[in-house]
């Protein structure tokens, strides 16, 4: 398995991207990122491994420990959140609002209705 220094300099060469440009990316000083990819150098903060990650799309978990996939399948990926599942607008946020104040045993009469207005 490779050293975590390894995997920095590995993820910065998806870019490819030299230290200061990876540096300038983190918001870090490139000599920071020079200590991070030495054997015997300082290791990253998490929200700089977090940022590091990000910008070279490497998994973070690959980055932080050197399991898991090296970088991320965007075919495999699952959004954090479905957008569609939320409301829209503030009209459906107000419907949703009051959906949720009809008691449970009148809910299915209501969607019913709802969907035979949208029947065309």
């Amino acid at each position: 398995m490779y050293s975590l220094s390894n995997r920095i300099r590995q993820a910065r060469g998806f870019g490819p991207m030299t230290q200061a440009e990876l540096a300038r990316q983190v918001g870090v000083q490139r000599s920071a990122v020079a200590q991070w990819e030495q054997e015997d150098g300082t290791a990253p903060s998490v929200k700089h491994m977090l940022r590091i990650a990000v910008v070279t799309g490497a998994c973070f978990e690959w980055l932080a420990t050197g399991r898991g996939p090296v970088r991320i399948d965007p075919a495999e990926a699952t959004a954090a959140v479905v957008l569609e599942d939320y409301a829209h607008d503030h009209l459906e946020a107000r419907l949703l609002e009051a959906f949720r104040k009809v008691p449970r045993r009148q809910r299915e009469p209501l969607v019913s209705m709802i969907e035979i207005l949208t029947r065309r």
